[in-house]
């Protein structure tokens, strides 16, 4: 993984992006992928599966809170929520910021993810021993499809759809999360980059559209992902991410954001004209 104490993360054949690495804090494989922490001059600690890059100190606020704050404000009372994924813990600190959620489920794979995290990177994981997250060490797509829980807002904070996230693609698992929201319920997922998984983007909405009556997609700028602009999928039962979301209520939440704000909010949902043609079909207005 390193060269003179760098960090590359290649993407297909074509593309590398390198970050200067200070030393490696952690390095371990776990039964799913393999887990390291490193820290970089530049970026603070990174976490890193299976060679890809999912977290640094630098920049990871952009992630988080535009994955939790977008529909937790959409949703007017959001009390029960679950998170897929995100052993980083960053997703589920912020979820538990909105004072209304009482309990926020997470269910991760990969325990290794979670220890690495909680021990060499507490700025997103700081927040796992909170008493209102509810931490489960297993199969997501198992869990949606036995529960009997109702949550208001999923979030699926997922890695590329390879290796044990693939199935976090596929319509048989949103059939599962649509049946275990409730009847105004929200779900956003990691929804890959527009200007080099554009096809991930169209099959991800193709089977949100099969399986609810509203989907879009929104977008936020960041450093370490591949080509810096990267997107979510936003799909509900019944709220409009723009209309039936109230500017006032961040405000009067008295809650302050690194990247979030009311004017962004609408504004994600504002994509370039090259997106609006490839999705053409895909999103509504």
């Amino acid at each position: 993984m390193h060269s003179n104490l760098w960090v590359e993360e290649k993407f297909e054949d074509f593309l590398g992006i390198k970050f200067k690495v200070e030393k490696v804090l952690f390095s371990g494989k776990s039964e799913f992928q393999t887990v390291d922490v490193v820290e970089t001059k530049g970026h603070g600690k990174m976490l890193l599966n299976d060679g890809l890059i999912m977290v640094t100190e630098r920049d990871e606020f952009a992630y988080h809170d535009m994955i939790s704050h977008v529909p937790l404000f959409v949703h007017p009372d959001p009390k029960n929520v679950l998170v897929i994924g995100g052993g980083d813990g960053g997703t589920a600190r912020e979820v538990i910021r909105h004072q209304s959620v009482k309990k926020c489920t997470m269910v991760e794979i990969d325990v290794m993810v979670v220890e690495a995290c909680k021990e060499h990177i507490p700025q997103t994981a700081s927040a796992l021993n909170n008493e209102r997250i509810h931490l489960i060490i297993g199969d997501g797509v198992q869990f949606v499809k036995e529960t009997k829980e109702k949550f208001d807002v999923i979030i699926v904070d997922s890695t590329d759809p390879i290796g044990p996230a693939q199935p976090l693609f596929g319509e048989a698992f949103y059939r599962d999360v649509f049946n275990c929201l409730t009847d105004d319920g929200i779900v956003v997922a990691q929804g890959e980059s527009s200007w080099y998984a554009m096809e991930i983007q169209q099959s991800l909405l193709k089977v949100l559209n099969n399986v609810f009556p509203k989907t879009y997609l929104y977008s936020f700028s960041n450093l370490t992902y591949p080509g810096g602009l990267w997107s979510f999928t936003f799909a509900s039962k019944q709220y409009h991410p723009i209309s039936d979301f109230s500017p006032e209520r961040v405000e009067k939440s008295g809650l302050n954001f690194d990247y979030y704000n009311a004017p962004l909010h609408s504004a994600a949902f504002a994509l370039p004209s090259f997106v609006n043609k490839g999705l053409s079909g895909l999103i509504d207005n």
